[in-house]
């Protein structure tokens, strides 16, 4: 297994969009989500697909990567969201992509749910935790959608 961790920061939209691109098809326990509003942070971990390890295709019988990764909004101040129903912890997410503007930056998941957090300004680092486990499942996209 790869021994690469991820840790990098954001602080404006073109890096978000990288950041999408590394979280891409994350999933993402409902419990791992929290906003700490006296500290103007929201922090989330996710299970995240390696991507940057995985090819640009899919090979038969190849074995790729997930890793948790902890990620954390600074200068947050307010969250929002649509189609999430707070009351599921237990359930898991699928994180699609992140989109940013100087005032937000939208987490949004499969199903039409996301989740809005209202930035001072873009802050955000995201760190890999912990050991990669394989999967032999690789993300796959409708490309007609």
């Amino acid at each position: 297994m790869s021994e690469k961790m991820l840790k990098l920061a954001a602080t404006d939209k073109e890096d978000i969009v990288v950041l999408s691109a590394l979280l891409q098809d994350a999933v993402v326990p409902a419990s791992e989500m929290i906003y700490l509003a006296a500290e103007h942070r929201f922090a989330i971990v996710v299970y995240r697909f390696r991507w940057e390890d995985a090819g640009e295709e899919r090979v038969s019988g190849a074995i790729y990567e997930r890793i948790r990764c902890g990620i954390s909004f600074d200068r947050v101040t307010g969250v929002r969201h649509r189609n999430l129903d707070q009351s599921q912890r237990g359930e898991m997410l699928d994180l699609l992509a992140l989109e940013a503007a100087r005032e937000y930056v939208d987490l949004l998941f499969a199903g039409s749910a996301t989740i809005r957090l209202e930035v001072e300004s873009i802050l955000c680092h995201a760190e890999d935790l912990g050991e990669a486990w394989p999967t032999k499942w690789r993300p796959a996209h409708n490309e007609s959608a």
